[in-house]
């Protein structure tokens, strides 16, 4: 597996220090934040999965704890939009340039708006995925906060 990804590169691009963990990505699991998690042993509330979705048809990255759901009435919110639905994977995947279950908020093909879920500043590290399945990048929540520019709001349900 190559350490190094678009992510990465993004990362060191504005000098993020990170760690990067190796797992057994399981293609079946029912949730790959929370076997990812299992797999690392990391609490849920630190494994972040990234998701794509829309807010009035617009593309937007959306980054939660990987034990939680995201309001789509919440999400919509924090963009001042009035709808969100999901992307489709094969849309998330041309917009990204990752393939779902390796899509990392850093280094996507097309810069989106992101958001992060308040809650991931209360930890002392988060993990995000690194660009490819298998791959976790462990940070500081500031700095992916930094890095991503992103919008911070409780965008749970």
């Amino acid at each position: 597996m190559s350490k190094t990804t678009h992510a990465t590169q993004a990362l060191e691009r504005v000098g993020v220090a990170f760690t990067l963990h190796s797992y057994d990505y399981d293609p079946d699991a029912d949730s790959i934040g929370l076997a990812a998690a299992a797999e690392l042993g990391v609490e849920p509330r630190r494994m972040l999965k990234t998701l794509m979705a829309e807010v009035d048809g617009k593309p937007v990255c959306v980054v939660v704890p990987s034990d939680k759901e995201v309001s789509m009435k919440k999400l919509a919110s924090a963009f001042d939009g009035k709808t969100a639905k999901m992307m489709k994977p094969a849309d998330a995947e041309r917009l990204t340039g990752y393939h779902v279950g390796g899509i990392s908020p850093f280094g996507q093909k097309k810069r989106v708006p992101v958001v992060l879920e308040e809650a991931a500043l209360r930890e002392a590290s988060v993990y995000l995925n690194g660009g490819q399945r298998g791959l976790q990048i462990e940070l500081d929540p500031g700095a992916a906060r930094a890095a991503l520019n992103a919008i911070v709001c409780a965008v749970v349900a």
